[in-house]
C-alpha cells in the first residue's frame, strides 16, 4: 500500500452473466476487508458498469458487513449484474447511459475519481476485467492512481490462462442435478429423445464436466430392470462440444442402434456445438442472425438444442423430442462447498494484493505451474478450449462409445 495514498474507499461490481459464485464472492471481500482493514469503506455499484456510468452505488454499512456471511447461501448477486461494454459507445447512448460524444470509458473511469475510489474489485470474465484495467489505465495518464484486482467469473471455465475459474464447479453440479430430473422423462413416450442443453458458447467444459458429473451419480444408483427402471435407459448417449468434430451422419447411425435397442436416446448439448453449421444454414436462408453488444450470436435466437433435436429426430426415428435447458437453473445456484473453499481463497489473495497496490486478476495460472497470483491484465483473454484429450473426458467419450475427433476452430 502506497503510503502518499492510503486506501480509504473501496468498490466492488460484479458483471456479466450470473455465475454460482457472485455473492458469496462479495462476501468474501468484505469479510477479508473487515479483519485487515476495518476503517476502509466499501460501497458497492449496481448492476456492475451500469450503475458504474450512471454513479449508482449503495454503502456496505456496520449492518451489512454483520451479516456478510448469510450471502455464502445464496445464488445470483446482491449488488446486481448487466451486460455493458463501455467501448460499445453507440449500444449505450442507445440505451441513455451515455450522450452522444461522450467517451463512455471516459466517463466510467471520471465517475471512480468523482467517487473517490482507491481500490476497485472486478467480479466478471475477461471482458469485465480487461475493461476494468482500461479504466485504470485512463486514470493513471490523468494522474489519478487506482489498483484494480478483479476475480476470475465465469460457469463455462474458458479464461485464459486460468485455471478454474469461479463458480464453474457449482455449474456443473447443477446442471447434473438438473439432468437426473430431465432424463427421468425417457418413459413419457415411445422412442424418446432428450436433449440438454447446457452453457458454454465457445467452450465445452461445462457440458463435459455436468456430463461426469451425472455419470458418477448415474453409476451409484441401483436399478429394476424387469420393471423398465433399466441403467441403459438413464445413461449419457452423446456429448457433443464445440470442440468435437460434428458427425452427422456417424453418430446418427449409431445412436439409431441405441434407440432400436432400449427406446430412447440422451444427449448432452454444448450450446456452442454446431453453431457455424447452423449460421450457416439461416444465413442462406436469408436469416438475418442477431448479435448482443460484444458481437457474439445471440445463441437463445438461433436455438442450438432445437436445431440438433430436429436433425437428429429424423436420422434415428425419434417419435417425440425433448429440449430442455438448465443453464439459467446452474448459473443463479449458490456456491457448494468446492467453489465457497476457492472463493474463500481468491478473495483473501485479492484484498492482500490490493493493499499492496498489485492490480490484476487472481488465479491459478496455468502457464506458470499453477501459481495462484495476481495474472497480468494483458494475459487475460476469453474463449479458452477444453482440452478434449483430458483423460477423465476421454474415459467418459468411451464408456459411451464416441469417438473424439477435433473440432476445426471457428469463429461465432
Amino acid at each position: 500500500m502506497s503510503e502518499s495514498k492510503p486506501i480509504r474507499r473501496i468498490a466492488l461490481l460484479t458483471a456479466g452473466g450470473f455465475a454460482p459464485c457472485l455473492s458469496a464472492s462479495v462476501a468474501g471481500l468484505v469479510r477479508r476487508y473487515t479483519e485487515v482493514l476495518p476503517d476502509a469503506e466499501i460501497i458497492a455499484y449496481q448492476y456492475g458498469y451500469h450503475g458504474l456510468l450512471t454513479g449508482t452505488f449503495v454503502v456496505v454499512d456496520e449492518q451489512a458487513r454483520a451479516n456478510i456471511d448469510v450471502l455464502d447461501d445464496f445464488g445470483g448477486s446482491p449488488i446486481g449484474n448487466s451486460r455493458v461494454k463501455l467501448t460499445n459507445a453507440k449500444n449505450l447512448v442507445e440505451r441513455g447511459l451515455v450522450t452522444e460524444g461522450q467517451d463512455p470509458l471516459q466517463v466510467a473511469a471520471e465517475q471512480l475519481r468523482k467517487d473517490g475510489v482507491d481500490v476497485l474489485h472486478t467480479i466478471g470474465g475477461d471482458d469485465t476485467n480487461t475493461t476494468a484495467a482500461d479504466l485504470a489505465a485512463y486514470l493513471e495518464d490523468n494522474g489519478y492512481h487506482l489498483t484494480v484486482v478483479g476475480l476470475p467469473k465465469t460457469i463455462d471455465n474458458d479464461i485464459i490462462p486460468i485455471r478454474q475459474s469461479l463458480g464453474a464447479n457449482t455449474a456443473a453440479e447443477q446442471a447434473s442435478i438438473f439432468a437426473q430430473n430431465i432424463i427421468g422423462e425417457h418413459r413419457s413416450n415411445p422412442r424418446m429423445l432428450i436433449v440438454h442443453e447446457v452453457m458454454g458458447r465457445h467452450c465445452g467444459w461445462l457440458t463435459a464436466a455436468a456430463a461426469q458429473r451425472y455419470r458418477s451419480w448415474w453409476s451409484e444408483q441401483q436399478w429394476n430392470p424387469a420393471l423398465g427402471l433399466a441403467k441403459e435407459r438413464w445413461d449419457v448417449h452423446a456429448v457433443f462440444l464445440p470442440e468435437l468434430k460434428l458427425d452427422m451422419a456417424g453418430e446418427a447411425e449409431r445412436l439409431r442402434g441405441i434407440m432400436d435397442e432400449i427406446g430412447n436416446v440422451n444427449i448432452f448439448l454444448s450450446e456452442g456445438a454446431g453453431v457455424p453449421e447452423i449460421i450457416a444454414e439461416m444465413e442462406a436462408a436469408g436469416e438475418e442472425v442477431q448479435r448482443d453488444p460484444f458481437g457474439h450470436v445471440k445463441l437463445d435466437t438461433i436455438n442450438p438444442g432445437a436445431w440438433f433435436a430436429k436433425q437428429f429426430a429424423a436420422l434415428i426415428g425419434a417419435e417425440k423430442t425433448m429440449v430442455q435447458k438448465s443453464g439459467y437453473f446452474s448459473r443463479s445456484a449458490r456456491a457448494n462447498d468446492e467453489d465457497l473453499a476457492l472463493i474463500r481463497l481468491m478473495t483473501d489473495l485479492a484484498v492482500d494484493k490490493a493493499i499492496a497496490g498489485e492490480s490484476g486478476v487472481i488465479g491459478h495460472d496455468e502457464e506458470n505451474d499453477d501459481e495462484l497470483t495476481a495474472i497480468a491484465f494483458p494475459r487475460i483473454a476469453g474463449g479458452k478450449a477444453f482440452d478434449i484429450s483430458t483423460p477423465w473426458f476421454g474415459a467418459l467419450l468411451g464408456d459411451i462409445g464416441q469417438n473424439a475427433v477435433a473440432a476445426e476452430p471457428a469463429e461465432h
